[in-house]
């Protein structure tokens, strides 16, 4: 499907709720994709993508950031503590951090390097045991932890269960971040992105519906 068809259907539901135009951010996923789609999306103007694997990002986007500038990268991927240096050295945002022991690795290397990334708290709304994500119930407090050693935490990001109705993750979301006053929201992607811009959507992660299927080897 085109960029510019998800950007239309994007704006079609900003409209549709009443949310601001615009407001709804379109990240580009580009995890697994070929490098010349990538390129393609590129070449349309569009800026903003997101990757999984901090090593994939760094075999791909420092050279495409001389060609293309202005680009803005988040991980929407789990990051080990070990990756931590190198990913927020290339990344704009980090869209997953869920651990103590993250957050105080973040909070050390911001002082080491002099800046942070955009940090949003990855929230696993479906209580999943093999997704990564803090519990809702223990939400409120990690981001608490977090500001406590000095990180701002800008954003909540979710991905729903298979199978479960997105708008009640989408909706509990939303309610994490309006009680901790978090602005931004990271939800929603090629199936259900509509349905997340309708809950207050600030970014949507879409990667097939534009790029086409990944190639996952």
């Amino acid at each position: 499907m085109p960029l510019s068809d998800i950007l239309d259907r994007i704006r079609s539901e900003e409209a549709r709720t009443g949310r601001t135009p615009g407001s709804t951010r379109l990240i580009a996923v580009s995890k697994v994709q070929p490098l010349a789609r990538v390129v393609a999306v590129l070449d349309e103007g569009h800026r903003l993508f997101g990757e999984n694997k901090v090593q994939e990002a760094a075999g791909k986007w420092p050279a495409l950031r001389e060609k293309y500038p202005g680009v803005e990268l988040h991980l929407i991927g789990p990051l080990q503590t070990n990756k931590a240096r190198q990913a927020m050295e290339l990344f704009d945002a980090i869209e997953t951090v869920d651990r103590p022991k993250l957050a105080r690795t973040i909070a050390r290397l911001k002082g080491e390097l002099g800046h942070c990334p955009r940090l949003f708290v990855q929230v696993n709304t479906g209580e999943e045991a093999q997704k990564a994500g803090v519990f809702p119930a223990a939400a409120d407090a990690f981001i608490t932890e977090c500001r406590s050693l000095g990180l701002e935490i800008e954003g909540l990001m979710c991905i729903p269960p298979e199978g479960e109705e997105p708008s009640l993750h989408f909706a509990l979301l939303a309610k994490i971040a309006a009680r901790n006053a978090i602005n931004e929201l990271s939800m929603g992607m090629s199936g259900d992105f509509e349905k997340a811009v309708a809950q207050g959507a600030t970014f949507v992660r879409v990667g097939s519906a534009i790029f086409g299927e990944r190639d996952d080897g």
